[in-house]
Parts: C-alpha cells; sequence; structure tokens
C-alpha cells in the first residue's frame, strides 16, 4: 500500500483519555444532554470496558458512579413510570425520596443505567426488579411496539422494544413483554429490502435491524425468521459494507454502523463473510481524533456514541487488543458473565420458567 494511505494506528490510550474526561463530566456543562447523562455515562463506561481499562476507574469513583446510578432509579407502583431516570433534572429538594410529577423512568435509561450497573460488577441488589418490569408492561402498546415513558407522547419504535427486551434478560423477568406481539410487530417492520425498520413502513436501517435481531435472540426467539428471510437479510446487510460499514441504502459509511451493521451479521452469524476485516477497520482508523475518540466520519470531532460503537465494531473484527463483547446486549462479555452469575443465584422465577417462548 502507499505510504501515503497507510492505515492510522490505532491510539487506546488517547480513546481512554477521552472516555474516562467524559465519564468525569457527564457532561456539566451541556445543559442540552442533562436529560441523556446516564446514556453518555453507559458510552463511556462500555467504551473503558471494551478497552479493558475499567480499573482507571477507582473503587472510590466507582461506587460514586454505582451510587450515582442508583440515585435515578423510581419506584412507583401507582404511576406504573419506575425505572430510572436519565438524569436528577426532575429531582428537588421538595420531591426528594418521594413520587412526584414528571419524576419517571425512561425505558432507555432503565436499559443504560442497568448496563453501567453491570460493567462495574455491582450486584443489582438495589434494583426493584419488580416494579420496573411492571411498569414496563405499561409501556408495550397493542401493536407490540413499546414507547420510552408511560405518557408525553415519546415515540414508539424499534429501539424500544429493544430496550424492553434487554431490561427482561437482565432482570430474568419476561413477564413486561407480551412475546407474540412484540414479535408481530417486529415480522411487520420488514422492509421490501428485507432489513427491519423503525417502524412500519419504513425503509430497512440496520441499526433497527440490529434491535429486532437482539430482541428475537435475547427472547430465544431467533427461530421466528424463516430461511428464506434469513438468506436476504444477510445479503442486504453485506450490501451495507463497503470499505467500511453503511446503514441504509445510498448513504455514506459511518463508525457507528461497524457495530449496528456487523452486530446484526453478528447475530445471524454471518459475521466472517466481512473477511478481511482489515478493509473495514481501515476506514475506522481515520475517524479517530487528535485528541482521542472516533467521530461518525472522518476530520469530525468525536462524540461518546461513535467512539463506543466504534470500539465495539474493532472487538468484533478481532484485529486490536480489545475486549470481547457479549453483541445481544452490548455489553463485555465479562459483564455477561457476571449477569450469568447474578441469575444463578437468583434462581429460578414464575416468569423465567414461563420463557416467552412462541408456542
Amino acid at each position: 500500500m502507499n505510504e501515503a494511505f497507510a492505515c492510522p494506528d490505532f491510539q487506546p490510550k488517547l480513546h481512554k483519555r477521552l472516555l474516562k474526561h467524559i465519564l468525569r463530566e457527564i457532561p456539566r456543562n451541556d445543559g442540552t444532554s442533562d436529560p441523556n447523562r446516564v446514556v453518555i455515562a453507559h458510552f463511556a463506561v462500555l467504551g473503558l470496558g471494551i478497552l479493558g481499562e475499567l480499573d482507571c476507574i477507582s473503587d472510590a469513583e466507582k461506587e460514586k458512579l454505582i451510587s450515582w446510578v442508583y440515585s435515578l432509579q423510581v419506584v412507583d407502583d401507582d404511576e406504573l413510570v419506575s425505572g430510572f431516570q436519565g438524569s436528577p433534572l426532575m429531582n428537588t429538594k421538595e420531591n426528594r425520596d418521594k413520587n412526584a410529577p414528571y419524576k419517571w423512568g425512561h425505558i432507555t435509561n432503565t436499559y443504560s443505567s442497568l448496563a453501567i450497573l453491570l460493567l462495574l460488577g455491582d450486584d443489582l441488589s438495589r434494583v426493584n426488579r419488580k416494579s420496573i418490569t411492571k411498569s414496563m408492561k405499561a409501556l408495550q402498546n397493542e401493536d407490540g411496539s413499546y414507547t420510552a415513558t408511560r405518557l408525553g407522547g415519546t415515540e414508539s419504535d424499534m429501539r424500544f422494544v429493544f430496550c424492553a427486551a434487554c431490561i427482561s434478560y437482565m432482570l430474568k423477568d419476561w413477564s413486561g413483554v407480551n412475546i407474540k406481539s412484540m414479535i408481530e410487530y417486529i415480522h411487520n417492520c420488514i422492509s421490501y429490502e428485507q432489513g427491519f425498520g423503525q417502524i412500519e413502513g419504513c425503509e430497512g436501517h440496520s441499526g433497527s435491524t440490529f434491535c429486532a435481531l437482539a430482541s428475537l435472540y435475547l427472547s430465544n426467539n431467533m427461530d421466528q425468521i424463516s430461511d428464506v428471510h434469513k438468506e436476504r437479510l444477510i445479503r442486504w446487510l453485506v450490501n451495507k459494507v463497503n470499505y467500511g460499514f453503511s446503514g441504509r441504502t445510498n448513504k455514506p459509511v459511518d463508525t457507528c454502523y461497524s457495530f449496528w451493521t456487523g452486530g446484526a451479521l453478528h447475530l445471524l452469524g454471518a459475521y466472517e463473510l466481512l473477511a478481511p476485516y482489515e478493509v473495514h477497520r481501515h476506514k475506522i482508523m481515520y475517524t479517530q481524533y487528535k485528541n482521542g475518540g472516533l467521530a461518525k466520519f472522518e476530520n469530525y470531532p468525536p462524540d461518546p456514541l461513535h467512539t463506543c460503537l466504534g470500539l465495539a465494531g474493532l472487538s468484533m473484527m478481532k484485529i486490536d487488543p480489545l475486549e470481547d463483547i457479549f453483541v445481544p446486549l452490548i455489553i463485555t462479555r465479562k459483564a455477561h458473565e457476571h449477569l450469568k452469575s447474578l441469575h444463578d443465584k437468583w434462581g429460578d422465577s414464575p416468569e423465567e420458567n414461563e420463557k416467552c417462548l412462541v408456542l
């Protein structure tokens, strides 16, 4: 290869420094991001986990972060809004330790909070599993989709179906999901291209496709994809990879799709079709920022989402010294092993024994 076009070196130390900085800010100086602080923290913690650098967070810092996450937990069985908030935005001195209007859990923030706790080795003993599951059941719509919060006119699409599946898997309780209805919704979102859209009638999107497949995988229903559809879906996904990863037809390659597109192929057992991986890794390396982090495109500033998902995409390639990830939950394999040990301690529950298989 011409030296002028040689692949840049991977810079894990710079990425570690940026992610640790983000984690310490979470972010204090950006009011527009305040409702999503726990999601940003999730990207930072997961990114450090993939880098194998969670030990750079001291025990005191870990405990402080864990306590902060638990401070966001809402338990409200009357309004059915239990879960985790995105930040303390709606918490005041007056409503401390009590429920209040708009002090509600959010399905994405609940997923991110549980993921952070697992990545940091928490035993989830302070998570009110029953209340979260009961409230999550109230978020499922008649068509099988999920909304993010109990009220407020939030969107209903495949992202929140994925969050519901992740939460149910983590908490080992699927009583908050009507599996048959969820699968019908997933099937109804198949586009003419054979990918899955965010909602019925939308174009195929590899992010939505990953969410659909992961939901089926976690609920033990991958057999709901026919062999014919699987073959066509793999073909569509592979056509989204060309010296980098894109998420939709006729769209440019984008760092985060190294995970969404690659992860979807991984769930279908077809990731090896992308070999040799070096040609796709090359594109990601060019999105590294000089001060650390990965960007959406080359010459763009980095952000937590693309840094984290870019590292997750690189992890699947198994070229760089990165931790393995458990793809369906988007956590490290170490965190998943920790979760399995918790499940063993919890034992079987009636809800788990039902297993949510479609009979």
